[in-house]
């Protein structure tokens, strides 16, 4: 058997029949009994118990190939219980009818719900991509608005519009995440340009805030989803920006396809990389600014094991981080 030893099976099918054994020890009794008190002969008692001992044997070795047939169909609908829970095997006595009839009864109480959890879901989805179309309207009319006026004032309100452009950005892909039916197109693209968009989009906050960026353009294809590894790098890229008072980060990409963003920042504490990951996690940085969300690191989690790529990260604290994507990290077929 895969999940339970043969034997392990037929101590629970022995302890099942256990009061239908000991049953059949008292019968035995009595009947040894009166054939004692009726002084038949030893050869015929031992005959008749050879029998009925054989008889319990053949019984009981029918029986156990029987359950360990049942087990494993019961095995392969636990493994499917939420399509097959129908399939349940026929019930033996009425107890178990009973039970087969509670198990369906849930069963369909989960599929309406799940039904409508994903109806709601979707709707959520729907409304949420039409906000974040709409809102892009007047962010963009303010933006130009600004773009006339050039002093310090406008410089900060348009720092605070990218802002929120990003929180915009983050809500959409935070519930686009979630839903089964995501857009991934998986084709073979070249690396240098995902990489120029995200630091074009970047480059007035690497302005604004005095950083130097580093990044020597690469020659590398890779095979991903151009949208999605698109808005990691710019989680990453906006994480060095936050938390990099001065100093210099760097875009670099390894012969084995490994992506690196560096920062000379104020780094990680050793005891917030293991969590940096996690929903809402902050860290000491996070609560020292603020303004953290705890959700830029945990969508780049989410979209790299959904893109197969691997992510992690290395730090000093006090002398920057760097993040690494592995986009190498498995194989995919191209569309």
């Amino acid at each position: 058997m895969e999940n339970l030893k043969w034997y392990r099976l037929l101590g629970k099918m022995l302890r099942q029949y256990a009061w239908d054994g000991l049953l059949f020890l008292v019968f035995a009794a009595i009947f040894a009994a009166v054939f004692y008190l009726y002084d038949l002969e030893t050869e015929a008692v031992l005959y008749a118990a050879g029998l009925c001992a054989l008889t319990a044997l053949i019984f009981l070795s029918v029986r156990f190939v029987r359950c360990c047939g049942e087990y494993r169909r019961r095995q392969m609908i636990l493994k499917n219980i939420e399509v097959a829970y129908d399939e349940l095997p026929k019930a033996g006595t009425p107890a178990e009818e009973d039970y087969r009839k509670m198990i369906e009864t849930l069963g369909h109480i989960n599929n309406d719900l799940l039904t409508d959890w994903e109806k709601e879901r979707q709707d959520s989805l729907d409304y949420y991509t039409t906000w974040v179309h709409q809102i892009k309207t007047p962010i963009a009319v303010m933006r130009m608005t600004l773009r006339n006026e050039d002093n310090e004032e406008s410089r900060e309100l348009m720092a605070q519009l990218f802002r929120i452009e990003q929180y915009v950005d983050m809500a959409l892909t935070y519930m686009r995440l979630g839903s089964s039916q995501t857009d991934y197109l998986f084709r073979e693209y070249d690396l240098d340009q995902i990489i120029r968009q995200a630091v074009r989009k970047y480059a007035p906050m690497f302005v604004r805030s005095r950083l130097r960026l580093v990044y020597e353009p690469v020659q590398v294809k890779v095979v991903t989803d151009e949208k999605w590894l698109l808005f990691m790098i710019e989680q990453l890229l906006s994480n060095s920006v936050k938390y990099t008072r001065e100093g210099t980060v760097t875009i670099a990409v390894s012969p084995e396809k490994v992506l690196s963003v560096s920062d000379t920042g104020m780094g990680i504490a050793p005891e917030d990389l293991p969590r940096i990951f996690e929903k809402g996690f902050t860290g000491y940085n996070g609560r020292a600014d603020k303004k953290a969300t705890g959700l830029g690191l945990y969508l780049c989690r989410q979209t790299a094991d959904k893109l197969g790529i691997g992510l992690r990260v290395s730090s000093t604290p006090g002398a920057g981080s760097t993040f690494y994507l592995d986009l190498a990290h498995k194989e995919v077929e191209t569309e």
